[in-house]
């Protein structure tokens, strides 16, 4: 509500919220990937070989977003 009484575009502020997001997303999903096989934090719950090679994919993948996104600034 509070929006409404500023001069900041409501669309341009999701926009930057959702790029501000993308890049912290980025650190966020190494630090799980490491987290996730380690048997002292996970106990028996430790994630399989597929899992981990699909997660470091999925955090590659964001990273490149994330580089090529600073890249075309």
């Amino acid at each position: 509500m509070a929006v409404d009484f500023t001069d900041i575009d409501p669309i341009k502020a999701l926009i930057w919220s959702a790029v501000v997001n993308g890049v912290i997303a980025v650190p966020i999903m190494v630090v799980m990937m490491l987290l996730a096989v380690k048997p002292d934090v996970r106990g028996p719950f430790v994630v399989k070989r597929r899992l981990l090679v699909l997660g470091w994919l999925s955090t590659c993948v964001m990273a490149a977003a994330v580089i090529a996104m600073i890249a075309t600034l």
